[in-house]
């Protein structure tokens, strides 16, 4: 018997219950095969995959031909592979021999319903939208969701986040300031660490000065801070990482320890799961010790 509710042997004792009964709710479609036919076994799987995308709109019933001849003959079966769709207690539709799949899809599209596809979790998307840059459909999509919760926590801290995508910082801070609770300690801490990065990125001197003191003084540790500090603001983790661990190796003592303080506000903004954070978290302890 096959694990899958909606996939299931049928022998000639309980045709009528699974097959004739059933079809009065749902539509059965019945695969008559045998150990011998090649083709059956081919034609399995494929009907098993179809009726798995229905998630239980569809049931598949198997009979093994060989063994309950009577139903065979009751159903006047004279080739294998045989696969016929019962509706109301009576086969509707079928066919006789080994069908692509969308033959078979196309043979069942009048009598079987696909189940509707599960809406989008409006907050996912959103994320994926914040990840992806498009920082002004994320933000739309937040404050629709926020209108109806003004107290989800992750929408909050995400809408603070477009906020301060936007350069408006007292703004963010202040919707960070509505989130309750410790559910989402992590994520607020990471939105936090971005609002001080930005805040700390405005009186900063230019990125091409940074990198120009640093051509000329590869050692300049505060030219070395203050350019991760603007990869930063500017999202560009992978550098700021970079020269924030390449800077604590080198002197792990400026600033009286900023650099590995920095490097975990960005372990949080980041969240444990970024591949970054696993990669520069191993090679911080490394460096510990």
């Amino acid at each position: 018997m096959s694990e899958i509710p909606y996939i299931f042997d049928v022998t000639d004792a309980s045709f009528d219950q699974l097959v004739l009964e059933n079809s009065f709710h749902k539509p059965v479609l019945v695969d008559f095969w045998a150990e011998w036919c090649a083709p059956c076994k081919a034609l399995m799987p494929l009907l098993a995959k179809i009726a798995e995308s229905y998630q239980g709109e569809l049931l598949l019933a198997k009979i093994n031909s060989d063994v309950e001849q009577q139903t065979v003959m009751r159903m006047g079966i004279r080739s294998l592979p045989t696969v016929v769709l019962f509706r109301n207690g009576q086969p509707v539709d079928g066919f006789a021999g080994a069908q692509p799949e969308s033959a078979i899809r196309a043979m069942l599209e009048p009598h079987v319903q696909m189940p509707a596809a599960p809406e989008a979790d409006p907050l996912e998307v959103a994320l994926e939208l914040f990840a992806a840059g498009q920082i002004g459909e994320s933000e739309n999509l937040l404050v629709a969701l926020l209108s109806e919760d003004n107290e989800n926590g992750a929408a909050l801290i995400l809408y603070a986040r477009c906020l301060a995508e936007r350069g408006e910082l007292s703004e963010a801070e202040a919707v960070l300031g509505a989130v309750k609770g410790d559910e989402h300690k992590q994520a607020l801490a990471g939105a936090r660490a971005q609002l001080t990065f930005l805040r700390q990125a405005a009186d900063l001197p230019e990125v091409a000065a940074l990198k120009s003191r640093l051509a000329q003084n590869p050692n300049d540790d505060e030219a070395a801070y203050q350019l991760a500090i603007q990869q930063l603001a500017r999202q560009q983790y992978e550098a700021a990482l970079d020269g924030l661990l390449r800077l604590f190796v080198r002197n792990r003592s400026y600033a009286d320890g900023l650099p590995h303080k920095t490097l975990l506000q960005v372990f949080d903004l980041l969240g444990s799961d970024h591949p970054l954070v696993a990669t520069y978290r191993r090679k911080l302890y490394q460096a510990l010790y």
